[in-house]
């Protein structure tokens, strides 16, 4: 353990010393003041347009960095006391469009479209994200992690108007000063708009970004100039009240439910950057169901959050821990489920909410999360308090440090409760790198958990880099979780592992031909268990190579060597009543997988993978396919089948894993949507239909009619059923 700490102190020294270099903004314009109106219809009629300075001179990203964008877009931003305007003309080649739905939302890989970042703050890590198509359809979300997180869940008042040419299209965008967070009398912000011309397999970027980095990096941007300081932040008040009737009946039980639902959100301003979130008896019925899956592995897998209340500033509450989901210490959908007395997962009811986050200057963020849930005594559920307490610094130009604090604490005295179940805290550090151009990250972090009675150890740790300059990529990754290490509302697969990872990328620029870029990779990961005198439970050796067309497809192989000892014993196919793999052993087996992703701008469009080798003792055989229509603009069909055959030797279980998906979206226009996603998995005997109607009557203010259906496969019959009408307005004050 001292030679741990000592490798941890080594890093920490070093991180600490990238923080010399500057960060630095390569174009500035101008945003001009105005006290007009301006006609948002797609056209830029007025004069005040055309004296408003420019931001062109456009630089090619995809297929090369280094030349100059073949299709010339510019950009002008304009503002008044209450709205920031933009207006963008973008030339493009004769013929259709690139589209895929009318949805709010879409897709960037998929659709024509323009997109806007602004870093109100010029930290350089957090930003907001707003895009357009030529059919003004729209998109926003929230950025954070430098660029690497996108988080489109996140809704906000604006509006966006578009008309179409032959061979350019033109974007006028409105967004109101009270649905952004800035400092009192900003002049700057970061901003950079890029474009993805889907048409012709291009994306285009104000500032150049490197093509190593993501498109969306946050390291490379330019600077907005306002004539005169803003002022203040002004977010109005809003309430966002719904109303749900709901009816469902369980034909496992024959039990039957009618319900009437009210309740609601309000988001209030606090301060120029702080929102303070308030929940009353939320419900979520309408979030789009998870795709199911074929989990393979001894381990948990980490599922995304989809829910609205958790999303305003989740990267500050989400973000402490693992940077590969080893050991998260906060994971909000841990809130509203728990475990009944069978083991099983089940909804448990969030009484009320209440979340403060934002910044409170430009270098200080602050989080406070707190929400009940209800006790349920049939299940043996007690009524818990969940909190979580995130305090954030920036440090040199695009780093910070965190701190954090979350407790469980149950509620009552119910006897069920028993004495280690009654809290569990969380506390922990953690140090988030980013270097200037981004081409150090890294992130440096030590946690402790507490428990009744069980309060020594208990940490989780970890230290990794990333270096990636224009031919490589390089990782060094060390973590150690203690066995003890315990978060109840944390995301933490497994325990009482040393990690340590490395991995080395060489990528190659052709400059001619299909191929675009392509490169060779090693990984090895390797884990050892401290509670066993460090004996080596698993590793992963892996030599890949990564191709990238010019058309936008993309193809990977990958042989890996593969060794897992199992402690205990396991059956990989999870077949009912069947003999298990002894523990005690150690599995070696190799395997090579190959992947095919077509170029997702076409309308017909298709990935492909297979995985062919061996498998603990035996042999496996894997197909995934997903093939994908679209029909310009107004709907988009998928269907995806996913194969496992495993073949054990006797006395083990063989196994024929299979799911298939089917999804369809249907845009009416920009207001009415209808999506129904089907999903048939023989694993778990379960053919599952979720189809949601959705009228968006008003900005933000929905009606959502969703059906829920599964059948029993094996004696085909109904196993559940729901139908939910759901009304949410959204009205400021």
């Amino acid at each position: 353990m001292a030679g741990l700490v000592k490798w941890y102190a080594t890093a920490l020294v070093f991180i600490f010393c990238i923080e010399a270099y500057g960060q630095t903004t390569s174009k500035k314009v101008t945003a001009k003041y105005i006290d007009q109106a301006i006609t948002l219809d797609g056209v830029m009629n007025e004069p005040i347009w055309q004296t408003a300075e420019i931001a062109g001179d456009f630089q090619q990203f995809f297929p090369s960095d280094q030349v100059q964008a073949e299709y010339p877009t510019e950009v002008r931003v304009l503002f008044s006391d209450t709205h920031l305007y933009v207006g963008v003309h973008a030339v493009k080649k004769p013929g259709d469009y690139v589209v895929s739905t009318l949805r709010r939302d879409f897709g960037a890989a998929t659709n024509d479209n323009i997109s806007l970042l602004f870093d109100t703050f010029s930290d350089g890590t957090t930003a907001y994200f707003f895009g357009v198509t030529p059919f003004g359809v729209q998109r926003e979300g929230l950025v954070s992690e430098g660029g690497a997180a996108f988080n489109n869940t996140w809704d906000i008042k604006w509006q966006a108007e578009a008309t179409r040419y032959d061979d350019h299209f033109v974007i006028e965008v409105a967004i109101p000063f009270t649905s952004l967070k800035f400092p009192e009398n900003s002049n700057t912000w970061r901003f950079r708009p890029y474009r993805w011309n889907n048409q012709v397999n291009q994306q285009d970027t104000w500032v150049r970004v490197p093509q190593q980095q993501l498109l969306s990096s946050l390291a490379d941007m330019g600077e907005l100039v306002f004539e005169k300081p803003l002022g203040e932040s002004r977010m109005p008040i809003a309430l966002i009240p719904y109303i749900n009737v709901l009816t469902d009946k369980d034909h496992g039980t024959d039990v039957a439910n009618a319900q009437f639902k009210t309740g609601g959100d309000a988001k209030i301003a606090i301060g120029n950057g702080m929102n303070l979130d308030l929940t009353l008896n939320p419900d979520f019925s309408n979030v789009e169901v998870d795709d199911i899956f074929t989990n393979l592995t001894r381990f948990e897998v980490r599922l995304p959050e989809k829910r609205q209340f958790f999303i305003d500033n989740s990267d500050l509450f989400e973000n402490f821990g693992n940077s590969f989901n080893e050991a998260k210490p906060f994971f909000s959908r841990r809130i509203g489920l728990a475990r009944d007395t069978l083991g099983n997962l089940i909804q448990n009811d969030i009484i009320g909410g209440v979340r403060l986050s934002g910044k409170l200057n430009k270098d200080w963020r602050l989080g406070i999360l707190n929400l009940q849930t209800a006790k349920d005594e049939t299940n043996e559920i007690a009524s818990n308090n969940n909190m979580m307490l995130a305090l954030q610094r920036k440090i040199g130009s695009r780093s910070n440090i965190g701190a954090f604090l979350v407790n469980r604490q149950a509620v009552g005295d119910d006897e069920y409760i028993t004495p280690d179940e009654n809290y569990n805290r969380v506390v922990g550090i953690d140090y988030n790198l980013a270097s200037a151009d981004n081409i150090w990250n890294g992130k440096f972090y030590v946690h402790k958990s507490f428990q009744p009675n069980d309060k020594k150890g208990n940490f989780s740790s970890q230290a990794t880099f990333t270096y990636n300059p224009r031919r490589w990529e390089i990782i060094q990754d060390l973590v150690y979780i203690d066995q003890d290490f315990t978060a109840d509302l944390g995301f933490v697969p497994r325990t009482d592992i040393l990690k340590w990872g490395n991995g080395i990328k060489r990528i190659f620029y052709t400059g001619s031909g299909i191929i675009n870029t392509h490169a060779p990779r090693l990984l090895t990961v390797s884990y050892w268990r401290p509670s066993l005198d460090y004996k080596k439970t698993d590793h992963r050796y892996s030599a890949s190579w990564e191709v990238a067309f010019k058309n936008q497809a993309t193809a990977e192989a990958v042989y890996t060597n593969n060794f897992i000892y199992l402690t205990r014993p396991f059956d990989p196919t999870r077949t009912e009543g069947a003999t298990p793999l002894p523990g005690d052993q150690g599995y070696h087996f190799n395997q090579l997988e190959m992947t095919y992703s077509s170029n997702t701008s076409k309308r017909f469009t298709y990935t492909a993978t297979a995985v062919l080798g061996r498998f603990f003792n035996g042999d496996i055989q894997s197909i995934r396919a997903e093939m994908g229509l679209r029909v310009q603009p107004k709907a988009q069909f998928s269907v995806g089948i996913d194969y496992n055959g495993i073949r054990l030797p006797e006395p083990y279980a063989d196994a024929d894993i299979f799911f298939a998906t089917f999804k369809a979206d249907i845009t009416f226009s920009k207001s009415v949507f209808w999506s129904t996603l089907a999903q048939y998995s023989n694993q778990q005997e379960n053919l599952g239909i979720n189809s949601r109607l959705q009228w968006r009557f008003a900005p933000l203010s929905d009606l959502y009619l969703v059906y829920n259906d599964n059948y029993f496969t094996g004696t085909f019959g109904p196993r559940f059923r729901s139908l939910n009408l759901k009304l949410t307005y959204w009205l400021n004050l």
